[in-house]
């Protein structure tokens, strides 16, 4: 008897992992289910199974996103004990996602004006409401007199320069929002 062999990834993780490529790449509008289905090598019925619909499909993928920014971003200020350093740190691990050349914009942001429905608004409120409460959290941790206010003003910095970096293809963007950030905690801090 030979070796047993780890199993593949599953429908659900192929599903997944075509949505992203190809969402993000092209649209959650442009792109059909069928083109998913082709890429994950799934029977139709797997997807349905799976998700019920398109919808649920693109409601699984934008959580994916959300998931995996959340990580990275914490794993990125895990460098750094200072509040201070940690809240700028955000920006820092954006940019660290505006040098690979796969960006493409927020992916919430595309999702949310080519298909503007309730899945779509849940997964990118929640999201949102994640980045908010993370600079809100470090914005008090930092000693801000105001960490809502500055979490909303911080908040806007980092659309913006996301913004920036997939419209005007800006490489100074990172750098930028950071010192317009490190501004805004001075004066909150002050």
């Amino acid at each position: 008897m030979g070796a047993k062999t780890a199993a593949g990834p599953s429908a659900r993780e192929r599903l997944l992992a075509a949505a992203n490529e190809l969402f993000y790449d092209e649209g959650v509008h442009t792109v059909g289910i069928d083109r998913v289905i082709e890429r994950a090598g799934v029977a139709k019925a797997s997807l349905y199974n799976t998700f019920g619909s398109k919808d649920e499909l693109v409601r699984a993928y934008l959580e994916m996103r959300h998931a995996r920014i959340a990580e990275r971003i914490t794993r990125y200020l895990e460098r750094y004990s200072a509040p201070r350093e940690r809240l700028l740190g955000v920006f820092e691990a954006q940019g660290e996602t505006f040098a690979d050349p796969a960006f493409r914009g927020c992916a919430f942001v595309a999702a949310s004006a080519e298909s503007p429905g309730e899945s779509v608004t849940r997964a990118s409120d929640d999201y949102r409401g994640w980045v908010r409460g993370l600079f809100t959290g470090l914005a008090r941790e930092a000693g801000a007199a105001d960490p809502e206010l500055l979490a909303r003003q911080l908040h806007m910095i980092y659309d913006g320069a996301s913004l920036s970096v997939r419209l005007d293809h800006n490489p100074a963007a990172t750098a930028m929002a950071r010192a317009a950030a490190e501004a805004l905690l001075d004066a909150a801090c002050r």
